[in-house]
């Protein structure tokens, strides 16, 4: 229970980074690719634990999060030139996440229409979000995210070339090819995602500000160390239940001849081998469970972005009519995402489509990120390290690489084509 206590932003972090874009996207990996993206999940699992303890430091430093500490060191085109960037992502992903709760909604009840389940969802985020601090929801919603460890069981039940496991995990395989480059830079988008940093930061913050309502805290090493040991736990439960996301699907799934997945129920066929026709009931849970974990994390993210820009009052554990602009910044994101469901791109397909636009937009931040972290007038004694500018740099370079290749062979097919 004590170590359970100690784990705060970095646990909730890692657990709503496997959001339902997430689960769609590995799930496609799987399926499309079998078991040679499984390397990913331990590329990733450095690369994210370093961006995210940098971001946790700059919070616990500056005590503000990423964009109060951009306003109040950086030029404002950097400023602008980050909202530019995470504003149609993030609405982009709360859209897909809404559009994949309804789906799954659907799939468990057939005959009402998965736009009723959408509004349904939006509203019960809207009003929870409202009358509930972020943290009591957290407690709650969490327990839901257990259902993903039925990923963690499945492929035990086959018999596994674990040698094949093994190579394909250790030696990175790449295609050169733009659906490999896609899957690629979804999976980096999905699990190197541009909300987290912010969402990351904030909470440090707020982390901190409570701490020090019980206790005279100064910043020190003790606290970067503790803050360190709590990112890197929450981002090592994402990878793990990624890697086993991918090993899943890639053995039932792809084994089965089922290499793309346009549907919720043909992502859920992947939980059938355990779970039988309670398959369906077990991949809607978790869907809406770490749906409704995440996008109070997105909606948040995006509207402390905006309150820190304009000076606003903000922070999920203020009341309604303490923080009115930050409170409706986040009605209105949801709104936004809820209208994308009306633009007739299936939910599967849109939840991709957000981690691959993540994938696209995370280089830029990653490189403001690694600058602030190595600026001594922001950071003082506590500037990055060369091991964090190592995994930072190699972050920068991995997702920048993916995108490029992924535009260059999407221009070159467009030529192609004309």
């Amino acid at each position: 229970m004590r170590f359970w206590k100690k784990l705060g932003p970095g646990l909730i972090t890692g657990s709503s980074d496997d959001d339902p874009s997430g689960i769609a996207t590995y799930s496609q990996a799987g399926a499309a690719f079998g078991l040679t993206t499984l390397w990913t999940a331990l590329i990733t699992f450095p690369l994210m634990a370093a961006i995210q303890e940098m971001c946790g430091r700059i919070g616990l430093v500056t005590a503000q999060g990423l964009t109060g500490t951009l306003k109040a060191h950086y030029p404002r085109a950097v400023l602008y030139l980050m909202l530019l960037f995470s504003f149609p992502a993030i609405v982009m992903n709360i859209g897909a996440d809404i559009a994949g709760m309804g789906a799954v909604g659907h799939l468990l009840f057939p005959t009402i229409h998965p736009t009723f389940f959408s509004v349904l969802f939006t509203l019960i985020l809207l009003i929870s979000m409202i009358y509930f601090p972020y943290q009591k929801i957290a407690a709650v919603l969490k327990y839901l995210c257990i259902v993903l460890f039925v990923y963690l069981f499945i492929p035990f039940l086959y018999k596994q070339d674990w040698w094949q496991i093994i190579k394909s995990t250790i030696i990175p395989s790449i295609s050169l090819n733009k659906e490999f480059l896609a899957i690629l830079v979804g999976i980096l988008g999905t699990t190197i995602s541009p909300y987290l940093f912010f969402w990351q930061a904030t909470m440090e913050v707020e982390e901190l500000k409570q701490k020090q309502k019980k206790k005279q805290l100064m910043v020190n090493k003790k606290i970067i160390s503790e803050m360190k040991k709590d990112v890197d736990i929450g981002m090592l439960f994402s990878n793990i239940v990624m890697f086993f996301i991918i090993l899943t699907t890639g053995t039932v799934l792809f084994n089965a001849g089922i290499h793309k997945i346009d549907t919720v129920e043909q992502a859920a066929e992947a939980l059938k081998p355990l779970a039988g026709n309670s398959a369906y009931i077990l991949f809607a849970a978790g869907v809406i469970g770490t749906g409704l974990l995440a996008i109070p994390v997105l909606s948040g993210s995006l509207s402390h972005i905006f309150c820190e820009t304009f000076g606003w009052k903000e922070g999920l554990d203020n009341k309604f009519n303490e923080a009115r602009p930050f409170y409706t910044i986040i009605a209105i994101s949801l709104l936004l995402g809820l209208s994308l469901s009306y633009i007739g791109i299936s939910p599967v397909k849109a939840l991709l489509y957000s981690a691959i636009l993540y994938g696209l937009t995370a280089p830029v931040l990653i490189a403001i990120i690694l600058h602030i972290c190595n600026n001594k007038k922001v950071m003082g004694q506590f500037t990055n390290s060369k091991k964090s500018n190592f995994f930072g740099i190699a972050a920068l370079i991995l997702m920048s690489f993916a995108a490029i290749a992924l535009i260059y062979f999407q221009l070159t097919e467009i030529q192609t084509s004309k």
